[in-house]
């Protein structure tokens, strides 16, 4: 199957959330985190923070707060078995705290193949900012979609 590029700039639904310290910790334990400044409140401010820090790759987690974060591969007909995770890249402007509201604004930045049309790549950029409207930070996520006439 192939991604029609007219999908390039088309903006996918919003997500919103709000931070808090318990899912925080949970995302700090989940992947390994060590460092107390992201589970202790007590090391986060002896470090000179207000209150804990999201841990680096957290925001990737705002837009699997959807109730279906990949239905817009499945309205354009993309077998999620065929899917893969093929880059994930963060810009970050702001530390995210505890109460901030943020937003996930994601967008279709580019469609591609590679190797003869048999990869077919999406690349979907996301700009996260709060409440105030300024930007915490930047995402980029490559989907790489295996052809369907291939055997997966």
């Amino acid at each position: 199957m192939a991604i029609d590029k007219s999908l390039i700039g088309t903006d996918l639904p919003i997500t919103a959330l709000t931070v808090d310290r318990g899912r925080l910790r949970f995302f700090a334990k989940s992947i390994g985190e060590t460092n107390p400044i992201y589970t202790d409140i007590d090391a986060a401010r002896c470090a000179g923070h207000p209150d804990l820090p999201a841990p680096p790759t957290f925001l990737f987690s705002v837009e699997l707060e959807n109730p279906d974060p990949f239905a817009f591969l499945k309205s354009i007909d993309v077998d999620l078995g065929r899917v893969l995770h093929g880059e994930q890249g963060f810009v970050y402007h702001r530390t995210v705290y505890p109460g901030d509201e943020l937003v996930a604004r994601p967008r279709i930045t580019d469609v591609y193949t590679k190797k003869g049309g048999a990869l077919e790549f999406l690349v979907k950029d996301t700009v996260i900012t709060r409440d105030d409207q300024s930007t915490v930070a930047e995402l980029r996520s490559v989907f790489i979609v295996q052809d369907d006439r291939l055997p997966a």
